[in-house]
Formats: structure tokens, sequence, C-alpha cells
């Protein structure tokens, strides 16, 4: 597309001569004063505005410093005569990109106007590198741009040089252990080991053992000395995920290595030091769980020194676009499938679906489109079950198979469009040779047309 220019000034034939010399390269808009510049500006904006700095008896610094506070404002270019140089150089220290003299000289004006939009494209390119950076600063590669990450990643940064432990609260699948690693990876330790503890996976005993270690003969099975996570762990990052399922024994050890930085194999009498980062997380909530006496107060407020709230995907569905196209180049490279996307009526079924399982299931959906879908393009009809009857309202029995959605979706848009196969394909987001080839695939005979 062509850049948009709008020339100001309120001699004609200056207008008219700039309009001729640039309308070749450039969409042009012209205005004879401010508020027609104004007015043309807000019916639709321009990459670059030149304008005199006298119009008529209007003030054309003004008329800049209005300009400049436009949401997306353009580039401003100013022309002055030979005596107002210095009036000039006060509009570049207020914002203006550059100034010409009049008479305008055309090769000079032209080579600003390329370097000031050259310019702004790689402004343009490096806020969306600096976007990338803040993205993949975690090893898991942290993604998102809404209001609300950007919080969660504001936090972690602000969280990770501290020594201060971190309670991760969130429902499962939204990234609880990917924010752990960022704030490990964001730290001081980040050389040091990060090891991760599943709690909620474990037996009480086998918990303990896990965590402090043990050492031979201390219970049955233990034929031999076992080093615990806390000591494995030492100088490092601790990550305690769902800490909201051990047991009151259990905790009031952890309370006492988060105090004392000490501990004891399970069946030994020697004290050991450690020094670990401490950081839980649970899905649950510790605070009900403390008001129940489910859950040590004392160990609770030990943990809850800085909180991290990691929010459910349904709170920010405008980040489902990035993480899709991540989880998409990394499923094509783990499963050897060419590089490919989803197409407009599909990403509207994935951003409006409310994933009950959060990125997790995104990332499982997108899994399935990938090893599943035939086409260059993903479509609507190469995603999970879940998502295709909560577009139809309609939850499929367990026995429901995936050719059974589309045969179900495909007759669906025949039938409300008439059996027009062109308009069944627009509806379902699918071109009319893959519907085509879908209704030869499924056996559906139709005299659709």
């Amino acid at each position: 597309m062509k850049k948009t220019l709008l020339i100001v000034d309120d001699e004609k034939h200056t207008r008219d001569g700039l309009r001729t010399a640039f309308e070749d390269q450039y969409e042009v808009t012209v205005a004879s004063d401010g508020a027609g510049a104004l007015a043309v500006l807000d019916a639709d904006p321009a990459d670059i505005v030149i304008t005199d700095l006298k119009l008529g008896t209007e003030d054309g610094m003004a008329l800049m410093e209005k300009i400049l506070k436009l949401p997306a404002p353009p580039i401003c270019i100013m022309m002055t005569a030979y005596g107002s140089v210095d009036t000039a150089v006060e509009a570049m220290r207020r914002g203006a990109y550059d100034f010409v003299t009049k008479p305008v000289n055309l090769d000079r004006l032209e080579m600003l106007v390329r370097r000031a939009l050259r310019e702004r494209a790689m402004q343009a390119e490096n806020v969306e590198l600096r976007r990338e950076v803040i993205q993949t600063r975690a090893p898991d590669k942290m993604i998102g741009r809404s209001p609300v990450m950007e919080r969660v990643f504001e936090v972690i940064r602000q969280v990770a040089p501290s020594k201060a432990t971190v309670l991760i609260q969130g429902e499962s699948g939204t990234g609880k252990e990917v924010a752990a690693k960022a704030i490990h990876a964001l730290s001081t330790r980040s050389e040091k080991p990060f090891i991760a503890v599943h709690c909620a996976a474990l037996s009480p005993q086998l918990l303990e053992s896990e965590l402090f270690g043990h050492e031979k003969g201390a219970f049955t099975g233990a034929a031999e000395r076992r080093i615990g996570r806390f000591e494995q762990a030492s100088g490092g990052t601790l990550f305690l995920d769902e800490i909201g399922e051990i047991d009151p024994m259990v905790q009031v050890k952890i309370l006492r290595v988060l105090g004392e930085k000490t501990f004891e194999r399970v069946g030994g009498n020697q004290t050991f030091f450690t020094d670990v980062r401490l950081i839980a997380a649970t899905n649950r909530d510790l605070a009900a769980m403390v008001a129940e006496g489910t859950f040590r107060e004392d160990l609770y407020y030990r943990l809850h020194v800085v909180p991290l709230q990691m929010p459910p995907l349904r709170e920010h569905p405008e980040d489902i676009p990035l993480l899709t196209s991540a989880f998409l180049k990394e499923m094509g490279k783990e499963h050897g499938k060419p590089s490919r996307h989803f197409s407009p009526e599909a990403m509207a079924a994935l951003t409006a679906y409310p994933w009950p399982g959060n990125i997790r299931e995104l990332k499982a959906a997108v899994e399935h489109a990938v090893v599943l879908g035939t086409g260059e393009e993903l479509n609507i009809t190469d995603l999970p079950a879940a998502l295709l009857s909560s577009r139809t309202g309609v939850l499929p029995p367990d026995s429901l198979n995936l050719a059974e959605v589309e045969v179900s979706l495909i007759r669906k848009a025949l039938a409300e469009t008439g059996e027009n196969r062109t308009l069944a394909a627009k509806k379902l987001g699918i071109s009319r040779r893959t519907l085509h080839r879908h209704l030869s695939q499924l056996g559906i005979l139709k005299h659709s047309h």
C-alpha cells in the first residue's frame, strides 16, 4: 500500500505543485488551513504531514502540536521562509521531524520524506523486537501482549532479582510452572539448578523423602541414601507445584526450612544447610484452606510474600493468536509438518472458545489440528470435537468421534444454505474444493449445487 501524505498550505500553487510532485509515489491529500487538516486526519490518518509554519493568520506550530497529540500521530515536516529558520528549529525541538525552506527544494523534501518513513518503519520493527524479547526472556517463552499478561510480566521482572518467596496462584493449565521458570531465568540464580516437584503426585512419605532425602534403611524399600530436592536445589530455585495438596506433617518441615534454612534427611540426625529460593504454586484457595484449618497459617504467610496470579485464558483471549502461532511452529517442527496457519473461521472458533483447560488445552488443540489437518490451511473441521460442539451449542456423546462431528457440521451447513456448497463452504471457513473432498471422504451423498 502507498504511504499517505497530507500537504497543508494556504497558497494554492504550493499545494498543487507538491501534490503533483508526490502523487505518483504516495496517496496525497491537501488542506488549506488547520481546521481542514484536522478534519482530513480525523477521516483518514496520514503517515506524513507537510505543513507551512504560517497558514495565513494561523500558526502552523500550534497545528503541529495538535497533530502530534493524535492517537497515531503522523510525522511532521515543516516548510518555512528563509527568515523563519529559528522558528523551524524550535518546531523540531517540539517534535517536528525536520524542515525545508521556501521555495521548496523538491529533491531535499523527497529525501526527507523517504528517510522519515524508513526511520518510522525501523522504529516499529524495534518495538516489535522488544516485545519479542519480553516474550522469550524465559526458557519456556511466556507469550502475551494483553494488559493482564503485561502485569504478570511486570511482577516477574520485579520479583526475579530478589530472594523473596513467590506464591503463584491460578487455574490448572495457566502456565504457573512457566512463570516459575521465568522468575528463575531472570534471577541471579539462573546458572544454578531449577528443580520442580509436583506435590500431589506423591504420598506424604514419598514426598518427604523427595524433598528432604533419606538415609539408607530409613523405611522399607530405602536400600540406599537419597539426596533430596532441597539439597539438590541449593543455590538455585525449588518449585513446589500443587502445594495445597501436601500433608500437614510435611508442611511443618517446609516451614522450618523457610525459617532456618536447615533440615534433616528422613531417618537421619545430621542437620544440613540449604540456600534455596522457594516458589510455590496452587490452583486451590489457600486462604480458604487456612480458614478451614487444612493449611497452616504460618506457612501460608511464609509462602505469600509475593503473590502472582496467573489469569485464565478466557480473561485474555486477545493473546490466543500469538499463542496459537507459537504452538503451530513448535508442533509443526515436532511432528515434521509444514508451516501452516488457521483459517479465519478456525481462529474465530479458537478465540471464542472458553478454554476451561486454559493454555494447556489450547496447545493440545493446536497439536490435534497439526497432526490431523491435511490442507495447506488448517480449517475449523481440523479442530477437536469439543470446540466444534461448543460452536453448535450441542454436546456430543462420549462415543462421538471426529468424523461424526464433521458429518454433523457439514450437514448442518448444507441445510442452512439450502444445499449450496459454495455458501456452505464459506460458512464452514473452508474452500469449496476442501468441502467437496470432505463430502467424498465422509460419504455424504448430497445433490447439492
